[in-house]
């Protein structure tokens, strides 16, 4: 098995939301910062990694994108303000 991840991004201004998910995150969150991750998170300058979760299965970590997705703002703003209260950027630690 593959592990995977799926996380969120914000910009800046914490004004966006973006929900994806990788099997490797540091390289997708430079892919992102780079311009190079998708067509949205170029487009809105959505680079700050707020949260992410870890799975020991790629394919739970794309279940759990789709759920995420499929979620309301405030619910994701929510799920992310819980395990980062301040919503700092997590990829400094990564």
């Amino acid at each position: 098995m593959e592990k995977g991840f799926t996380y969120i991004l914000t910009n800046k201004n914490s004004t966006v939301l973006y929900v994806g998910a990788t099997k490797n995150l540091k390289n997708r969150i430079d892919c992102h910062r780079n311009g190079t991750g998708a067509v949205f998170t170029k487009k809105y300058n959505a680079t700050i990694l707020i949260y992410f979760e870890e799975f020991e299965d790629l394919s739970d970590a794309f279940k759990r994108e789709k759920q995420l997705k499929n979620w309301h703002k405030d619910w994701k703003w929510n799920v992310a303000k819980l395990l980062n209260p301040e919503l700092k950027d997590l990829y400094l630690n990564l």
